[in-house]
């Protein structure tokens, strides 16, 4: 059995735990028939991955939140790029929710327009094809 003979520092701890959250959602589109394109490096253009559906390409945006309050503002982390969908997990609880971008600089995680699902890949798929 391997075993990790290292520990990584908090810094990278954090970085990985976002990448699952980002790799997780992605299986889940990819499960669903989505074409997943996952960028060499993002940084500076807000996208962890681009979906197709063979005739448009939509950029995708993850957001990980230690909470359990769904009441919460959340910050637009994206400026002025263009993105089309903010994917927020919650890493204190089973929930999420899809988004659209929004340009003010606060605004509340559970507003409407903002879809909630349970983190799950069914019932994310379903809260997807509500978008």
């Amino acid at each position: 059995m391997p075993i990790r003979n290292t520990s990584p520092n908090q810094a990278s701890l954090k970085h990985y735990k976002s990448l699952s959250y980002e790799t997780l959602a992605a299986s889940w589109l990819l499960n669903d028939g989505w074409d997943v394109f996952m960028p060499m490096i993002d940084h500076g253009q807000k996208t962890d991955f681009v979906i197709s559906d063979g005739y448009e390409f939509y950029r995708i945006q993850i957001k990980t939140l230690e909470t359990h309050d769904e009441n919460i503002n959340v910050e637009n982390k994206w400026g002025d790029k263009h993105i089309d969908y903010v994917i927020y997990f919650s890493r204190s609880d089973n929930w999420g929710y899809i988004t659209p971008p929004f340009h003010q600089r606060k605004k509340k995680l559970n507003s409407p327009g903002h879809i909630r699902f349970h983190q799950h890949a069914k019932h994310f798929v379903k809260a997807f094809k509500k978008i």
